[in-house]
């Protein structure tokens, strides 16, 4: 599978862990510049794919026709983890374009923030759609639907009109052939797909520097979905996770998604990046990341620091001792 060792965690000064993975690092041709075990490994973008799929809405300007706000329409390349801002912004979309939340294929859900889980808990609610992390994404493509007079009730097989333009979206701007890549079923019911890691890595450059983007629509699509993410970090995730502390800094483009991939844009250097931790952790991106963007001599100092503060590098216990730290320890390899 190409993965090598990127993460080793100690606790004391014995080893306690050590996570697998592979990163490519890729010019605004495509090319790869630097990687990690396998660049070319065959990857599913999970959540990450969420900015390519909200492109087909944005080409229609459905959040225009909806009288969608910028932090609303942020929400259809979010894993929003329920805080209540995201809830407030979420019941304004069905409102405003008429959906009704029992109709989103993502099944019903706690929010992910833990003290909004807690909260919705002490109140004695009931999982809801909304609260999913992928509720966003639902609410842009069923509003595509309906706008393009398309099966709503369907919008989620692979053979429906949205998906079908989503995987053509994502083979033109990745530069990948339709027939390669690999569809499964992500975790809120919609078609996932896999492609390489440079390809990631091609396509977040690309979501970075649209002008790379050949078709014009697509290219102001994406450029208006990228800038809504740096507009407004909090909405892709929650105030303290790694996509948006990433997204603070205007110079990047970041989304991560499930079971380990990552994908980053970086406009001033025209550069993307990828990776994937073999056993799925999230706990580990900080470390990874912060260590790329040291080794590309990365500017922006404070965009590393609150990387590193979302997860730190040193480990402490429950009591607040510290116990031990992790560190990269991958091979930094010049194709």
């Amino acid at each position: 599978m190409g993965f090598v060792p990127l993460v080793e965690e100690y606790r004391g000064e014995a080893l306690e862990n050590v996570h697998y993975g592979a990163i490519s690092v890729v010019d605004e041709n495509g090319k790869v510049l630097y990687a990690a075990g396998d660049p070319h490994h065959q990857t599913f973008l999970r959540s990450a794919a969420k900015p390519f799929q909200a492109i087909p809405v944005l080409k229609r300007r459905v959040d225009e026709l909806y009288g969608l706000s910028g932090k609303e329409t942020a929400l259809f390349a979010a894993s929003h983890r329920g805080e209540t801002f995201h809830i407030e912004a979420l019941e304004s979309i069905l409102r405003k374009t008429g959906i009704v939340e029992e109709n989103l294929y993502c099944g019903p859900a706690y929010p992910l923030n833990e003290a909004a889980r807690a909260e919705r808990l002490r109140a004695h609610e009931s999982k809801r759609r909304i609260f999913h992390n992928c509720s966003g994404k639902h609410s842009g493509l069923i509003a595509l639907c309906k706008h393009m007079g398309w099966d709503e009730e369907t919008y989620y097989m692979p053979d429906h009109p949205l998906q079908k333009e989503i995987v053509a979206t994502l083979a033109a701007i990745a530069e990948v052939p339709e027939s390669s890549i690999s569809l499964g079923v992500d975790g809120c019911g919609l078609p996932i797909f896999a492609i390489p890691l440079d390809k990631i890595a091609y396509a977040y450059m690309k979501l970075a520097c649209p002008d790379r983007i050949e078709d014009a629509v697509t290219a102001a699509a994406a450029a208006k979905m990228a800038r809504l993410m740096n507009e407004y970090p909090d909405m892709i995730a929650d105030t303290r996770f790694v996509c948006s502390a990433l997204l603070k800094d205007p110079n990047l483009t970041a989304k991560g998604g499930a079971k380990g991939v990552y994908g980053i844009g970086l406009r001033r250097e025209r550069i993307g990046i990828s990776l994937k931790v073999s056993d799925g952790s999230e706990q580990v991106w900080p470390c990874i990341i912060g260590s790329i963007l040291e080794r590309l001599g990365y500017a922006n100092q404070a965009t590393i620091d609150r990387l590193y503060e979302v997860v730190p590098n040193e480990i402490y216990n429950d009591g607040g001792t510290l116990v031990g730290y992790r560190r990269p320890v991958y091979e930094w390899n010049a194709k």
